[in-house]
């Protein structure tokens, strides 16, 4: 429709020899593509092996950020992009996954959303632009905060942390089907899904079927890069031999790039990795021939994503909209560090899952429909460098990702390191389109004069900006930056670093400057307090309560399998004894015969 009406403008136009059809909107359209666990190295413009031409044309004629920062699990930063509020002011404390059955009592912990809840979508459908969004939701509670209540005019989404790309299949065992929502009603897939893909002509279709004269807002919500990683054959294929060098080396390569960038100062350097890391060269050759193939699903999916945003934007640009739109692309938090590849009890009872669902993990199929394959925490700690650790954690490797911006009135200035909060983006986007709010009501602040180059700076050295899901918590002022990691890969101590020195995290400088440390700390007490922020201990963490609730949905879903599967092979041992006494009966008759 928007062809045809275009088709007609024009016509009509040059038949008068005037400018376009009077009463047009000649606000910014808008869209963010948001990918799922991209570490900050992972697009090529970032220094990534991953080949992203089209997200590398913008950064080079708008900005690409290095100090963004978004929450270190998906739902929460999900809320607060689309709210520019705290994850806890909204109820999404953490994940529905991971919060602790007690704590949804507590307001920042309820999973749901009010009636009331203002998002971008609501913001800006109000001030007269057109509001879509297709592709992963996953805000608190299934079913319970789609986005068709909540101010999109449009949507296509997955309302879950994460599924297959070709199919409805979960990642999680114990649950069923991943559940996928058109404006507000239950659909199914089509049998030739591919996410990426399937994303942008939804999403193309909802453009295409909007109205010329109003501007657009438009929300792609990439399943691209969160396991299962999943790419088409030619993807997978072009990255053959591309990560044969391993993990150690290429974190080191990436570190030095990134410093090369311009991303991070020249001192930066690498943090230990935790001990749990399996060391390349004492690998097997079947275990380096597995993790190059799953490293090399990751990179193909990424570049399968930058080829399907690339068909966005050139049907933007035939349309005659892509000068007239402002495209922020970023990820919405650290690379996953999650394995699928366990050994012992672990790996038996992954095992029986696998043979009762159907899923292929042969090598030759990962990336492939019917697997399930994750990269692990080691390719993790590659997607992360330069910096420490990564998704679930409040290290710069969980909260610092990739953020490029580009198009009208976004200035061209390269590498950009003024700091810049996820919740910024929602009154940035309403500056850009011209809407006014009441500051008061966002967490956030507008970058939008940073963004212009109108100003080098977005907050001030004592002014401060904070996050916490599930105990993992941080806070920057300056170049200080305070934080807390909870078990397994912390030990639920408060670290001072200077990040503009230190960005790797490698050197704690709590004792050299307790009065400052003891400052900054108090300021986070204020800055929980405010949001409600539920105090946890390290007994509460996210990954014990995640493994508790998977395991006791897994054998709520499967005992009747393994029941019968125990049955089955009792059955068999009294079979074989039965036939063994039996024998043994035999064979002293037969030898008196």
């Amino acid at each position: 429709m928007r062809h045809i009406l275009q088709l007609v403008t024009c016509t009509f136009a040059a038949c008068l020899g005037s400018a376009p059809a009077l009463g047009r909107d000649t606000r910014p359209n808008i869209l963010i593509v948001l990918f799922d666990d991209v570490g900050f190295t992972d697009f090529g413009a970032y220094g990534s092996d991953a080949r992203t031409p089209h997200i590398n044309a913008l950064a080079r004629r708008g900005a690409m950020l290095s100090r963004y920062y978004t929450s270190p699990f998906c739902g929460p930063s999900r809320a607060m992009l689309v709210t520019g509020m705290d994850n806890h002011q909204t109820g999404m404390g953490t994940l529905v996954e991971t919060v602790k059955p007690e704590l949804r009592a507590s307001p920042g912990y309820t999973m749901t959303w009010n009636r009331g809840q203002k998002t971008i979508g609501s913001l800006l459908s109000a001030a007269g632009y057109q509001t879509y969004v297709t592709g992963k939701w996953g805000i608190g509670e299934t079913g319970a905060n789609l986005p068709s209540d909540f101010g999109f005019q449009r949507s296509y989404v997955m309302d879950a942390t994460g599924g297959s790309n070709y199919d409805r299949r979960p990642y999680l065992p114990g649950y069923d089907k991943v559940s996928w929502f058109e404006d507000g009603r239950p659909v199914e897939l089509p049998t030739d899904f591919y996410s990426s893909r399937s994303l942008v002509d939804k999403l193309i279709e909802y453009i295409d079927a909007g109205k010329d004269e109003q501007p657009f807002f438009a929300f792609l919500s990439l399943q691209a890069v969160h396991m299962p990683v999943q790419a088409p054959v030619n993807f997978i294929d072009a990255y053959t031999g591309t990560f044969d060098r391993g993990w150690d080396a290429m974190r080191a390569e990436r570190h030095r790039r990134a410093i090369k960038l311009g991303l991070v100062p020249p001192t930066t350097t690498l943090a230990p990795v935790p001990d749990v890391h399996r060391k390349w060269d004492e690998l097997s050759i079947q275990d380096r021939d597995r993790a190059v193939r799953k490293m090399q699903v990751n990179a193909g999916m990424i570049e399968a994503a930058d080829h399907h945003i690339g068909r966005l934007l050139g049907h933007l640009e035939a349309a005659g909209e892509l000068e007239n739109t402002i495209v922020v692309i970023t990820s919405d938090n650290g690379p996953e560090s999650g394995d699928t590849d366990f050994t012992g009890v672990a790996g038996a009872a992954i095992g029986a899952i696998n043979l009762i669902e159907g899923t292929d993990q042969s090598t030759a199929n990962i990336g492939l429909p019917g697997s399930l394959s994750a990269i692990g925490p080691e390719w993790a700690s590659v997607s992360a460098s330069p910096f420490n650790l990564y998704k679930f954690y409040a290290s710069e490797g969980g909260l610092r990702v990739p953020l490029v911006v580009a198009g009208p009135g976004i200035a061209s200035q390269g590498v950009v390191g003024a700091p810049v909060h996820v919740t910024d983006l929602v009154p940035t986007l309403l500056d850009a389109a011209d809407v006014t709010y009441d500051p008061a009501s966002f967490y956030g602040r507008s970058a939008l004069p940073m963004l212009e180059g109108a100003s080098q700076t977005t907050y001030g050295e004592d002014e401060s900006f904070a996050f916490e899901v599930s105990g993992n918590a941080a806070l920057y002022r300056g170049k200080w930056k305070i934080t807390r990691n909870f078990p397994p890969r912390g030990d639920a101590q408060w670290r001072l670093y200077d990040i503009s020195v230190d960005p790797g995290e490698t050197t704690d400088l709590a004792a050299d400057n307790q009065a400052l440390f003891e400052s900054i700390k108090a300021e986070y007490a204020a800055y929980a307090k405010r949001v409600g922020v539920v105090e946890l201990g390290p007994e509460d963490s996210a990954i014990k309560e995640l493994t508790s609730k998977l395991v006791s949905k897994a054998l709520h879903k499967y005992w009747p399998s393994l029941l019968g599967f125990v049955l089955a092979l009792a059955a068999t041992v009294y079979l074989l004894f039965r036939l063994v006494k039996l024998a043994l009966r035999r064979k002293p008759a037969s030898a008196s015969a």
